[in-house]
């Protein structure tokens, strides 16, 4: 929740996935990171690639909560931003893909190591590594099917986590090419 909340405190908070395209050069993330603390926003997840070498643009993927009114807010903050390109809302604007990736190192003993090979099969996961008393695990897909099996392999033994936040892009054959090319080259 923001410390400048909207008056409507009806309006239950909801998760956003937000896709911003931007110029890939030192500082575009501070200002965007800075624009969100700044008014007291949180960033659930994040992640930055390149996405165009010869533009030299990034797409940053964003997952954050709030209002609708909230939400547009920092929409339009970002649209603002002189390294920012475009701003998508890709939770509003119909079907698209959400996918991370998540290393789980469990260290457990005895019938919980067999317990976590038969868990980690169900949910595809790969071992990355074994020794005789911990695995490393690899896990890709959507965000709650990772909290899913965290939870469970937490309940064997003692876990360590890495993930690496959501990547998003919309669904059907629509792309941004069009948009991109109307970027000139820096």
């Amino acid at each position: 929740m923001s410390v400048y909340q909207s008056n409507n405190l009806n309006e239950k908070e909801s998760s956003r996935t937000l896709s911003l395209i931007v110029d890939n050069e030192p500082g575009t993330l501070a200002r965007v990171i800075g624009l969100f603390s700044g008014r007291g926003y949180n960033i659930e997840s994040l992640t930055v690639t390149e996405v165009d070498d010869r533009r030299h643009l990034s797409r940053i993927s964003l997952v954050t909560r709030g209002t609708s009114m909230t939400i547009e807010q920092i929409k339009s903050h970002l649209s603002r931003l002189v390294p920012v390109h475009l701003v998508r809302d890709l939770t509003l604007e119909g079907p698209f893909i959400e996918c991370e990736l998540a290393l789980i190192k469990l260290v457990a003993k005895g019938v919980d190591r067999v317990e976590a090979l038969r868990i980690a099969d169900t949910f595809r996961a790969k071992t990355l590594d074994v020794t005789l008393s911990s695995f490393v695990f690899e896990l890709t897909g959507r965000p709650h099917k990772i909290d899913a099996f965290i939870g469970l392999m937490q309940s064997l033994g003692d876990t360590e986590i890495s993930r690496t936040g959501v990547s998003a892009i919309s669904r059907g054959s629509e792309t941004e090419t069009k948009i991109l090319e109307k970027i000139k080259v820096n």
